[in-house]
């Protein structure tokens, strides 16, 4: 500006500026925050122009080689994405298979199917063979065999599979196996006097030993069952031939999860 010339007019003829001072400096603070954000843009496009600058040099393939370090950045980040939720997963939420029944080939195994030993047992007052008890379980009750659970268990999951069911004992054993068959059996187990001990002395029962009898007069023999067993799945296949199709592998006590 020159004091020489007219007021409000400056030498090099250009055009008046209006210049209001504020009498108060805080009313310019928002100016100063706009000023310091533009500012922070700045060096942050600054930095990223010098991070990628060795990667546009033409030896690198120019920008094009951008693309590539842009996807492997997100692969390496999908990759940490399914690691950590495969490690903090628990076992409650991890997937589970649904659908159909457990797996006959897994649990608890049972012996191959054999062919059941000749001889007759008592059935209701009536003298019946040891072979006609085909499709069924035959729990066999030792002495001393405190399992009224287990045969209230396996007495269930037999009519479940839809199959018949015996509890037979030997010796004097067979005096229990009226109540035994009454308060445990479902209504659907039937007491069976081994007085000939043709089973106990085929199977010599320790602890509560069950028969899984197929269609051709072959059993398989399972022992030691948890107390949480499940036997329906291959009470299932005893409607096959124990020598052949389904029957020819050995059955198998499946552990319930309930």
């Amino acid at each position: 500006m020159s004091f020489a010339s007219e007021p409000g007019r400056d030498d090099s003829n250009l055009p008046p500026v209006n210049v209001v001072v504020p009498d108060d400096a805080r009313e310019l603070d928002r100016d100063v925050l706009a000023y310091r954000r533009e500012q922070r843009a700045q060096r942050r496009r600054q930095r990223l122009t010098r991070f990628f600058r060795p990667f546009r040099a033409p030896e690198f393939g120019g920008n094009a080689a951008v693309i590539p370090l842009i996807a492997i950045c997100l692969a390496i980040s999908l990759v940490g994405g399914a690691m950590l939720s495969v490690l903090t997963m628990s076992p409650a939420s991890a997937p589970t298979l649904s659908g159909g029944q457990p797996s006959p080939t897994s649990g608890v195994q049972a012996s191959k199917p054999a062919p059941l030993p000749a001889g007759s047992v008592e059935l209701g007052g009536a003298t019946v063979q040891v072979r006609s008890l085909v499709t069924s379980a035959i729990a066999l009750v030792p002495a001393g065999c405190d399992c009224g659970t287990e045969l209230q268990r396996l007495a269930g999951q037999a009519v479940a599979a839809d199959v018949k069911v015996y509890f037979a004992a030997a010796g004097q054993e067979i005096a229990q196996l009226g109540p035994l068959t009454t308060r445990y059996g479902s209504g659907a187990a039937q007491a069976a006097a081994d007085t000939g001990s043709v089973l106990t002395a085929a199977y010599h029962p320790n602890g509560l030993t069950v028969l899984l009898v197929f269609k051709d007069a072959t059993a398989a023999v399972v022992r030691n069952l948890p107390a949480n067993f499940q036997l329906t799945p291959a009470l299932r296949q005893l409607g096959e031939a124990g020598q052949s199709g389904l029957g020819s592998q050995p059955a198998t006590a499946q552990p319930s999860t309930a």
